[in-house]
Order: C-alpha cells, then structure tokens, then sequence
C-alpha cells in the first residue's frame, strides 16, 4: 500500500478488498468536445489555460459515481509537449494538474490518482529509447510522489515492453501501481504477446491492478478479459471506449462510418465518432458483464461522459449523488404512467 495515505484514509487496495472502485477517464475527448482542447495533438493544455474547467469535470465525474480523481497529466510527457513547441510547460503542467486532483479529491473523499501513459517514442530493442522513454516516467512519477498521490495509473500503453518500464518507475516510488494495455485490431501487444500473458508479466513484475483500457469498445473488450481473468490472480482493470466496436472493426481508430466522409480521410476518429456512441445502458450491462467475472476496476476511458459513470457505478448497485437525476419516464407529458396524465396525452404518444 502507497506510505502517502494519511489520516486514516483506505487505499486503493483496501477498497478493492471492500468491492468495485469506479474510475473515469476520457478527459481529452470531454473537454475537446467542450471547446477547450484540439484534437489530433490532444495535449492537456486546459490544465494551465482553465484550470476552473477541469476541477469541475473531476467533481462531475465524482458527482456521477467515479471513486478516483486521476490527475490530468495524460499526453502531458515531454514527447507531446515538444511536438507542439510546449516543453517549457512540461513541470507546470504536470503539477498543476496534480493541484486541481488533489483539491477535488480531497474535498470528495475520492482517490488521487497520478497518470502516466504511451510515451510514442518506444520501439523494441534499443536500450537508448528505452532510457529516454524511462526518463519521461521518472519526471511524471516524480511529480506525482511529491504530490503524494494514493496510487499512479500507467494507461493507454501498447508495448509491453513499455508497461513493464512505467511499472518498475512506479514501483521504485513506491506507490501502488494500475497497470492497463491497450490491445488495437490485432489481439496482441505491439510485439506480439497476448493480453493474458502481457497481464501475467505486469502482475508477476508487482503490478497492483493490471487490464485493459481504451481503443476497444465493451463488445471486443469482454473477450480479452475473460482470457485475462483465467490467467492473473489478482485485481483486475477494464476501461473500454463507449463506442461500438465491432469483430470487423474491433479498435474505435478502425470504425467506418458509411453515411458520412468527415473526419481525416473519411476515418470518424477522433471527432466524427458520435454516431458509434454507446448508450449508458451499454456501459452498464457492461460494467456488470465484467463486473461478473470478477473485475473489480471499473471505468470508461475517452468518449466517456459523466452519464456513462453514472451507468456504471448504478448497474454495480450504487446509488451516486447523480443517481437522483437517473431518468423516470413515469412524469413524461406523453410517455409516462402517472394516473394524472391525460388519455388524450397518451394516446397521442403512438405520434410523436
């Protein structure tokens, strides 16, 4: 367990101990839609630009079910800040978006989470890259420590060979370690391990929680887990994209739209995916699927909004203050089933 908790507080072991912990991410495809971040390059910005912004979709995210607070520092490495001309930002972005995680919450009662992810620069077998990919976890992880973060989430990561890096980086800190891969079309890490096997690896390396997250929809996600759950013992992460992946186009990156050319060479991701988007009923058949096979770490990652949490954390029998807002048609003018509304309302309902 991370040193860093005080007064009292449960880890984020504890709580997987106690039942599910719910974690929302997809902060670059909510505030990209929100006008405050450009897609394509999907650098972390607002953090310095409208701090205000991103401490009130931490509290919407809470407010809706989510356990964790995850500091906003993905993509905030030293590779993506370089390609648009930002290094000089890399320390004051990272800390200041530990600030605004680390207020909300505190104020919650939520986990702090560090974040840390996909680094680009990886290829296998050169000890230079993987010395400089190493050194861009140390700056992070290094930030977050002095935070005093609950636990750091390494995400998003394709190579193995990279996760294992970001692990033993965390592990050095020593804070608790989420380890989650990304699996795209193919269903292997980028240097051909399985999900199961690379799980195994990151488990047996001292990873506190491994799994997967984004690229995947909950359709071509669910199999990979069941495959994960039969071969790691202990907790398990899954954090799919709401979107509708599909066995022919199983990445959210593969989906073709064929009523629409939007998008980059008529390919919808990353801004013209909205009519793949799945409900929050999805999501939570979803979290109860995987739920179900005895995965305790449940999320959405980028596309997810605050109902997709909210779907979440009540198919897992919460009850999150946003609850109170979950939909009752009973009141609808036309739909309900109120006895005051009238038989000429109803009737009409068949024509709307």
């Amino acid at each position: 367990m991370s040193e860093h908790l005080g007064g009292g507080r449960r880890g984020l072991l504890e709580r997987l101990a106690d039942g599910p912990v719910i974690c929302a991410e997809g902060y670059l495809f909510e505030l990209e839609r929100r006008g405050y971040l450009q897609a394509g390059a999907f650098v972390p910005v607002v953090v310095l630009e409208h701090p205000d912004l991103v401490a009130q979709l931490h509290r919407e995210f809470v407010h809706a079910g989510s356990d964790v607070v995850e500091a906003f520092t993905y993509y905030a490495h030293r590779e993506k800040l370089r390609i648009i001309d930002r290094e000089s930002d890399l320390k004051a972005m990272n800390t200041q978006a530990l600030v605004i995680a680390k207020e909300v919450a505190a104020e919650t009662g939520a986990l702090f989470a560090g974040d840390v992810c996909n680094t680009n620069v990886f290829v296998p077998g050169d000890a230079t890259v993987a010395g400089s990919v190493r050194a861009m976890f140390e700056e992070q992880v290094g930030w977050a420590e002095q935070a005093a973060v609950d636990f750091v989430i390494a995400e998003t990561i394709s190579w193995g060979e990279e996760a294992l890096i970001a692990l033993d980086v965390i592990k050095s800190a020593g804070l608790d370690a989420v380890v989650t891969l990304s699996i795209h079309q193919e269903p292997l890490t980028r240097e051909g391990w399985t999900p199961q096997d690379a799980c195994k690896r990151l488990e047996d390396a001292g990873a506190d929680v491994v799994g997967l997250n984004c690229i995947r929809g909950p359709r071509t996600m669910l199999p990979l887990l069941e495959t994960i759950r039969a071969t790691v013992g202990g907790p398990m992460a899954a954090l799919p994209v709401p979107y509708r992946t599909t066995e022919a186009e199983p990445s959210f990156q593969s989906l073709r739209d064929p009523e629409a050319d939007e998008g980059l060479d008529g390919i919808p991701f990353p801004t013209a995916l909205d009519p793949f988007v799945c409900t929050r009923y999805e999501m939570g058949r979803f979290a109860a699927a995987a739920h179900s096979m005895g995965i305790d770490y449940l999320g959405v990652c980028c596309g997810a909004g605050p109902h997709h949490i909210r779907a979440v954390a009540e198919a897992l029998g919460r009850t999150p203050p946003a609850g109170r807002c979950s939909a009752d048609m009973s009141k609808h003018a036309f739909l309900g089933t109120d006895p005051t509304i009238t038989a000429e309302q109803r009737g009409y309902a068949a024509k709307l």
